[in-house]
């Protein structure tokens, strides 16, 4: 079931509907917060529509990323199973 949060991103509050615990939203609304400082504290313009765009496009690659290490991950981890049920064969 969603429940209602209360966040705030950049000065402004927010409310948002999700089915995570308290803690996790929490946990997200603290993450977004900090991406959104180191870029905001790196830039001399304080155009909150770039900062928002940099940090979008910063998390962007860093889950694609992440995503393509599971799929490796997933690879190697098929091909260490197939070589355990070779050498349990032998």
């Amino acid at each position: 079931m969603k429940t209602s949060h209360a966040v705030t991103v950049l000065g402004r509050e927010l409310s948002v509907r999700s089915s995570a615990p308290e803690a996790k939203v929490k946990a997200v609304e603290a993450f977004v917060n900090g991406k959104l400082q180191d870029i905001g504290s790196a830039l001399k313009s304080g155009d909150a529509q770039l900062v928002l765009t940099l940090a979008l496009l910063n998390t962007s690659e860093e889950l694609i990323e992440l995503r393509s290490r599971r799929e490796q991950d997933a690879g190697i981890d098929n091909r260490i199973s197939s070589m355990i049920a070779a050498l349990e064969t032998v």
